[in-house]
């Protein structure tokens, strides 16, 4: 096995390029960035699932690679079957540095960097079997809920090998998914269903029935051919897949939400622990309020939702909507009435509502600032 750490003269530039900027969307990225790498914390149970997964005789002596956060969006979509007009693409779930550079949405952007390394070309000139692992952050734009962040991570693994020299199936992927599952899971129930990526086929998603309940756990499949061409790579054909690691540590320790993974609370950090139920640390109470205002109908919500975030740090369990519609009569041609219900928690301490009163009071005048909003 060989350890791989690829770093961009590209990237390098682009971080010190942000470090000089003081504008909202730049200061949004230098501080999702600065974010920890739970996969490779000590003591975070995301790392313990890294651990547990590398550890599984059909992933030993994989190569590991490390790839650039920052990526190009002709790597990161184009190569993947993802081509202009995909929904993935669009600003509203992805981070743009510019027009042609995003923070990383997927770790499956790993095999184009594995497979320019000099190493793993001439592999592939002598015609080996080439396996390997990548895991870290990925940012997506998302919903405010207790089992979504915008800064996730992710696990993601490959197998090919030359055509004419062995024989990859669908049932060797399962098997090595199983193990995975079953060294973080324990022997519990898992079942397969057909799915579709843009990048494997066929694909297949795993469930593991945990306490009862059928979870997804991960996606996978056989890597598409014309992935493998748009790659560069010919006469090869393999399996892939790629899991997010908070899902599986909120499944194992049956965690109420997910910034308790990022809680540097000793109470609550004592017990992240894989295969123990979590107990709740006194859960303290929520303060809730609506916010209701008028917009036009470009507006983005989930460019809302991080703004929202970056309003209240740490303490905005939720947002939900309430009420959205037209009238034009009322609020004018082209303008949308969004209603949202804020839920403020903290997982540290207890909220008064003076304080909260006073965010929230920002919130809007920063909505209609930023939003051209008219506060109803």
């Amino acid at each position: 096995m060989a350890k791989y750490n690829i770093e961009t003269s590209e990237e390098t530039a682009f971080r010190k390029n942000l470090e000089s900027k003081n504008d909202i969307h730049s200061m949004r990225l230098k501080r999702y960035l600065s974010m920890p790498d739970l996969s490779r914390t000590p003591g975070s149970p995301l790392q313990e699932i890294v651990r547990k997964a590398k550890e599984v005789s059909s992933l030993k002596n994989f190569d590991e690679i490390k790839i650039p956060e920052i990526v190009p969006t002709k790597i990161l979509f184009d190569l993947f079957n993802m081509p202009e007009g995909h929904s993935a693409r669009s600003p509203s779930d992805t981070y743009y540095v510019d027009e042609n550079n995003v923070l990383r949405t997927h770790d499956t952007v790993f095999w184009y960097y594995y497979l320019n390394l000099p190493e793993i070309k001439k592999r592939i000139v002598n015609k080996e079997t080439l396996g390997a692992i990548c895991y870290g952050k990925v940012y997506r734009k998302d919903e405010i809920d207790a089992r979504h962040m915008n800064v996730f991570h992710q696990f993601g693994g490959w197998l090919i090998a030359p055509d004419d020299k062995k024989t990859i199936t669908p049932e060797d992927l399962k098997k090595a998914l199983t193990e995975i599952a079953t060294s973080i899971f324990g022997k519990i129930n898992f079942r397969f269903y057909d799915h579709n990526f843009p990048y494997t086929d066929p694909s297949f998603e795993m469930e593991a029935e945990i306490n009862g309940k059928w979870i997804e756990m991960l996606g996978s499949g056989m890597v598409r051919k014309t992935v493998l061409s748009n790659l560069g790579l010919e006469g090869y054909h393999g399996w892939a897949f790629g899991f997010g690691l908070e899902r599986l540590a909120i499944a194992s320790m049956q965690l109420p939400d997910i910034r308790l993974l990022w809680s540097e609370d000793e109470r609550v950090k004592k017990q992240l622990k894989l295969g123990h139920k979590f107990i709740e640390v006194s859960k303290y109470p929520p303060i809730v309020r609506d916010i209701s205002f008028v917009v036009k109908n470009d507006f983005v919500p989930n460019d809302y939702f991080d703004f929202v975030r970056e309003a209240a740090p740490g303490l905005v369990e939720e947002v939900a909507l309430l009420d959205k519609y037209e009238n034009i009569e009322k609020f004018g041609a082209g303008k949308i009435s969004y209603a949202y219900r804020i839920t403020y928690r903290s997982i540290e301490r207890t909220l008064v509502s003076e304080e909260i009163d006073k965010i929230h009071k920002k919130l809007e005048t920063e909505t209609t600032k930023n939003f051209n909003a008219t506060i109803r």
